[in-house]
């Protein structure tokens, strides 16, 4: 374990910077509820465009696998509150100034919906499945009505549980690396990038998989554009953003984030992407595990790095 001194404004912190690494919780609802946004935001996309027998994995598999991981990161999220038995707090009331009120209701609204989008595809994906009591087969005939409205209504959260990520943490005043408007469409664009790779890692399909190549290349470079411009306002704000972007430019998160990140996370799976959508290369999934390991990766730094900047 290392220690490392940052300066920030008139104080002097002694901080372990691998010390939070074990605070898994925030950075994996980050990361999965950013890929779950990319996975219902195209699923719902591709529906409404009538391409879910062209495109299965995007329209199908995303649609049955987005509860499940939404869940496995609200329940990440659950494990990190230090009053569980408050939980139900946050869904009694709504405080429109309160990013974290907002967030929970956009959670508990999501969730449900994104099992009826499932519950809609499910048997096609299995065509064995029968549903085991009449309600189930009720609620999915009427689901099935009212699909093209449930997709809209799904696109729209989705953009806004994948901004959400990044705003909750940039509405940490206190915290001068988070407090930049820019981490909510970093994040959103992120997720969405994402979700594309966990789909490229779910298809079977030449054209569909050449399809998300094409989007993802557009998602990482909106991505690598808006780190720049999220470093570049941290130096041109005041001394205490000054310094927290210096934690990633010489600071103890250089090579990490811009080798591993950037580098691994970015850089690269570009270049892949772009061999094979020329024809230059294989189709290989190389590309979809690094941009997951980077958005993962991602998100435990920035939160990390957060907690190391102060006023």
């Amino acid at each position: 374990m290392h220690e490392v001194t940052i300066v920030s404004g008139r104080h002097n912190h002694l901080i372990d910077p691998y010390l939070t690494i074990w605070h898994w919780q925030i950075p994996t609802y980050l990361f999965l509820g950013g890929l779950v946004a990319g996975l219902l935001f195209f699923s719902a996309l591709y529906y409404l465009r009538g391409k879910e027998e062209e495109y299965p994995a995007i329209v199908r598999l995303g649609a049955i696998w987005a509860p499940i991981l939404l869940a496995i990161g609200m329940f990440a999220l659950f494990l990190d509150l230090d009053y569980k038995l408050h939980l139900f707090r946050f869904y009694m009331t709504l405080r429109l100034k309160s990013p974290m009120s907002w967030g929970a209701w956009t959670l508990i609204t999501i969730l449900p919906l994104s099992i009826l989008w499932a519950m809609l595809h499910i048997t096609s994906v299995f065509p064995k499945w029968r549903w085991p009591h009449p309600v189930f087969q009720s609620v999915v005939s009427y689901t099935q009505k009212k699909s093209k409205l449930l997709a809209w209504i799904l696109m729209v959260l989705s953009m806004i549980l994948g901004m959400y990520t990044g705003i909750l943490l940039s509405a940490f005043n206190a915290r001068p690396f988070w407090n930049s408007a820019i981490l909510g469409p970093l994040f959103l664009v992120s997720g969405l990038s994402t979700g594309l790779a966990f789909l490229m890692l779910l298809s079977k399909n030449h054209d569909e998989h050449l399809l998300l190549n094409k989007i993802d290349l557009m998602t990482i470079s909106l991505e690598l554009f808006f780190i720049i411009h999220l470093f570049m306002g941290l130096l041109a704000s005041s001394e205490v953003k000054i310094q927290a972007a210096k934690l990633f430019l010489g600071g103890p998160y250089t090579a990490s984030f811009w080798v591993l990140v950037v580098g691994l996370g970015i850089v690269i799976p570009a270049i892949l992407e772009t061999l094979e959508i020329s024809n230059l290369g294989k189709r290989t999934r190389v590309a979809a595990v690094l941009i997951l390991f980077g958005g993962i990766l991602m998100r435990f730094i920035f939160v990390q790095a957060g907690q190391l900047s102060s006023f």
